[in-house]
């Protein structure tokens, strides 16, 4: 029987999200991710997955549960096969088989050559090499009084380092030869844990020289969510550069999309409601030994936007805590520029400056943990740091300053998405460049998309867009991207010949130009569900997925498969492309129609009169070159 505390353990270490996102298609919507219920037939996405709770729930059908319910119930699991399929993919060992996973770890770690399948995939083979290699430096930890103490002198005990899995590499070129059967396999030189060089001393290019990437470093394992090392962090003992090492990227280990320490401190992470994110791995462990277990930390890169979307799906309360010196501030306004993009209403991002001579680690030792967290509480929100930064840069007692801070703060406020938190900064900026509301809108090129949309009636049981109105709509709507090509002619043109179809035509360029110029179909499409109109646009959206190559183009995402990857690519640009030349096309043919009206309309007027014979002839004219363009 698996007892309940594992199972327990187990679930707080999977991600929902990942197991359910395996079989479901899920998007981000507000703090959850939905999808179509795999446990009945639905059009629309009814089914909602919480990173937060883990849990699931379908509104149509009720289904709902944790990740393990689910590989039971969709993919016909027994409870133990479940269980297993959970705990294989993030590195746990079911209790039943624990005596025979200790032996096997017993053997990694003690050295001695440990032998790993080549056969299988290059990422698994990869990985399987940086687990070797991560147990043998553990091992070599345990043997090095040296490194012991350098870690007891950082305030480290055994369980903390014995929790983040650290370990030494030892000061010597080939110590992981001891850990290999084949020290010269092109894996370890894939994993990025030896150097291969040529000797080139050889007039024939002579041997390649095989030597370890790591030397004389304590050693910190990066693990992703599921719990498996692909990468390690290195800091040198005594004096030296670099100072701290990383892995270099490989197939499984991204510097830019990796926090380290998310996977220790996912459990409080939930239990603290933030994640708060630091400078280095030694600020995550030690602040883990002082009781703050709910850090991670970039490595060795600044904050990006793959970073904060990674945090916000794990919770919606994020705080970047960086050094208080010159450099810390400078990184802190990296982390605010990638973090604008996922600043939506529902999140909470804020920065906590340290004094200049603190970092997280010297504050607490100093001031107590207590004292630490409510500075965590005081942290500065993210909009007051953008309106500070601002401020503080710019002279606001000269018109000249305050067209200045206009201007620095156009990307900024721009990057937002649009909602209730954009709209308070505009306000706030506005009150403090003697501007208002409407003028910075108008200088920012922002529309007011949602309250135009408040401003217009209901409509009830409106009949769909026919004919070249919904052609018009349907490639606006597919490739939102056309908007931004449009001249204020085309506009005209497709509001004009629209009809009825008129604001829908207005509402969704607007909507288009407010998201920006990389907006895609499903921006457009959750931008367009808050819409009065919503049920119009959810007919035109359902008939555009109802075209199966449609969806692909507009939903599918990296496989991971490079050689599919770049055909699919292809393949959307072709789409993107002809679908231009289609809404070029319809304007034109709305153009032309418009004409044909107004030349029957001269014509009953009478040809008499100069005025109407001259606006004749432009016409014709403009009809003729109308034609030579189809």
């Amino acid at each position: 029987m698996i007892p309940q505390a594992f199972i327990d353990d187990l679930l707080q270490r999977v991600d929902v999200v990942e197991v359910v996102g395996r079989h479901v298609k899920l998007r981000k919507g507000g703090a959850n991710f939905m999808g179509l219920c795999p446990f009945h037939n639905e059009k629309s996405p009814s089914f909602s997955v919480s990173p937060t709770k883990q849990f699931y729930h379908c509104f149509g059908c009720g289904a709902h549960g944790t990740a393990l319910t689910f590989l039971i119930e969709y993919s016909g699991f027994t409870f133990p096969d479940a269980v297993r399929d959970l705990a294989q993919s993030v590195g746990m060992t079911v209790p039943d088989t624990r005596a025979q996973a200790h032996e096997t770890g017993a053997a990694g770690e003690a050295g001695g050559g440990v032998p790993f399948d080549e056969s299988r995939s290059r990422s698994t083979a990869i990985i399987e090499a940086l687990e070797v290699a991560a147990g043998f430096y553990r091992n070599t930890l345990r043997g090095s009084p040296r490194a012991i103490d350098y870690l007891k002198g950082r305030g480290l005990t055994g369980e903390v380092a014995g929790r983040f899995g650290l370990g030494y590499a030892p000061d010597g070129w080939n110590g992981l030869q001891a850990a290999f059967e084949d020290y010269r396999s092109p894996v370890l030189g894939d994993a990025g844990l030896v150097i291969a060089k040529q000797d080139t001393s050889d007039e024939e290019s002579g041997p390649t020289r095989v030597y370890d990437r790591f030397r004389d470093r304590v050693m910190f394992p990066i693990r992703n969510t599921r719990g498996r090392v692909i990468g390690f962090g290195g800091r040198i003992i005594d004096d030296g550069e670099p100072k701290y090492l990383n892995s270099p990227e490989t197939p499984v280990f991204q510097k830019g999309q990796e926090l380290y320490g998310l996977f220790e401190a996912r459990q409080a992470i939930r239990e603290e409601g933030f994640a708060l994110v630091v400078e280095g791995y030694m600020d995550v462990v030690a602040l883990a030994q002082l009781g703050v277990a709910n850090a991670v930390a970039t490595l060795g890169t600044a904050c990006t936007p793959n970073h904060v979307q990674k945090l916000l799906r794990q919770i919606d309360r994020v705080t970047f805590s960086f050094d208080g010196d010159a450099a810390g501030r400078k990184a802190a306004w990296r982390a605010l520029e990638a973090s604008l993009p996922f600043a939506t209403d529902e999140k909470a991002l804020s920065f906590l400056f340290l004094p200049p001579e603190h970092d997280p680690d010297s504050f607490i030792r100093a001031h107590g943990r207590e004292a630490f967290l409510d500075a965590v509480k005081a942290a500065v929100p993210l909009s007051e740091y953008v309106l500070r930064e601002i401020a503080r840069t710019n002279d606001l007692r000269t018109a000249e300053g305050r067209a200045k801070a206009l201007f620095d703060a156009r990307p900024l406020v721009k990057a937002l998405p649009t909602g209730a938190l954009r709209m308070q900064i505009v306000r706030a900026l506005a009150a403090t460049t003697q501007s208002t509301v409407e003028e910075i809108l108008d200088s920012f090129q922002i529309v007011q998309v949602a309250a135009n949309r408040r401003a217009r009636p209901r409509r009830i049981d409106r009949k769909p867009p026919q004919g070249l109105a919904q052609r018009a709509l349907t490639a606006l709507i597919m490739y939102p991207v056309h908007a931004h090509a449009l001249t204020a002619s085309d506009i005209a043109t497709l509001e004009e010949a629209a009809g009825d179809a008129r604001d829908l035509i207005t509402e969704t360029i607007e909507a288009a130009k407010a998201q920006g110029p990389d907006v895609d179909f499903i921006a457009m499409s959750d931008a367009l569900r808050e819409s009065p109109n919503r049920e119009t646009y959810e007919a035109l959206m359902q008939d555009i997925l109802a075209v199966e190559e449609y969806k692909r183009d507009l939903l599918l995402r990296a496989s991971g498969d490079e050689a599919k990857d770049a055909a699919d690519a292809t393949r959307r640009t072709e789409r993107r492309d002809a679908s231009a030349h289609e809404l070029r096309d319809t304007v034109r043919r709305m153009r032309d129609l418009a004409i044909r009206a107004e030349l029957e309309r001269i014509a009953r007027a009478g040809l008499n009169d100069p005025d109407n014979m001259e606006a004749y002839r432009r016409l014709v004219d403009e009809q003729g070159r109308l034609q030579r363009e189809a």
